[in-house]
């Protein structure tokens, strides 16, 4: 049981890395589906309330983008249900984007191996849409450092196939500290491959979470880099440039297992900025 609650503790941290149930485009921080938003980096729990080991998310989100790019769209939801060692989640959302309509599914599994070693794969595709993978797969094994085991550090892999044949391969190299108070950081590092053309590139970004689950907890993040890749539709796509990427997230719990979320972000790049907002219902089973 004592394994079960620090991994259900962990739980946020473990969606995060788990970039298959999260991203639509390993090389771009503008494609990824909203989950990604919704999921707070590693919220602290209060020891005496752990984690519950089922839960359902639904959100909604709109996008506005400058240069004359069309509004984006998005509806999703998403799940998880922990069986002994393993944290299943899933994933399905909806999307119009660059005048495009595309649908995005993944599947994830976290597992236990002790109780300082856990690991995460996610598999996910896309219906075809350009800017959706026609299918991707990433791999996360994190390990618990210090004497406290408050700093927990990953390593992962990922691979990415688009609908016009573009791969990029990633690998990343990050870790989350959870202070005594209701505080989490984060960082990581990505770098990544890309190919026909092989355009290296290197992404970051780092984060914070204040608050404790069954209460109010509010997440910042800042991510900045190079992107080698990002489909815009109709065929187009741009091509090794940087970008960087600002959100900001309130989850609150109503009740005693479900509640509220919303977040901000703004996205830019040398070629159009990108601002939206992301709302969502989250149920947590006892």
């Amino acid at each position: 049981m004592k394994k079960l609650k620090t991994l259900t503790r962990l739980t946020p941290l473990c969606l995060l890395c788990a970039a298959g149930l999260a991203q639509a485009q390993t090389s771009s921080q503008s494609t990824q589906p909203s989950s990604r938003v919704l999921q707070p980096a590693g919220a602290q729990q209060d020891a005496a309330t752990p984690a519950p080991q089922r839960g359902f998310e639904a959100y909604v989100s709109h996008h506005n983008l400058t240069a004359g790019n069309p509004d984006w769209r998005e509806v999703g939801v998403r799940g998880s249900y922990q069986v002994d060692k393993h944290l299943f989640n899933a994933e399905l959302a909806t999307m119009k984007r660059w005048d495009e309509s595309g649908t995005y599914v993944a599947f994830g599994d976290t597992y236990i191996f002790s109780p300082d070693w856990f690991g995460s794969l996610a598999l996910g595709a896309g219906n075809g849409a350009e800017y959706l993978p026609r299918w991707r797969a990433d791999a996360f094994i994190h390990r618990k450092l210090l004497d406290k085991k408050n700093l927990v550090g990953t390593l992962g892999a990922g691979y990415y196939r688009a609908p016009d044949g573009h791969i990029d391969r990633n690998v990343s190299l990050g870790a989350t500290y959870y202070f005594e108070m209701p505080l989490v950081v984060q960082g990581e590092m990505k770098f990544t491959h890309g190919s026909p053309g092989a355009v290296d590139t290197r992404q970051q970004f780092v984060a914070a979470t204040w608050g404790r689950e069954k209460h109010t907890t509010v997440t910042g993040r800042y991510g900045w880099g190079e992107e080698g890749y990002q489909s815009i539709g109709a065929g187009a796509a741009l091509v090794n440039f940087r970008s960087n990427e600002v959100s900001l997230n309130v989850r609150h719990w109503i009740g005693k297992d479900w509640g509220a979320e919303v977040a901000a972000e703004r996205y830019r790049n040398p070629y159009y900025r990108r601002t939206g907002v992301t709302a969502g219902l989250f149920w947590q089973m006892p």
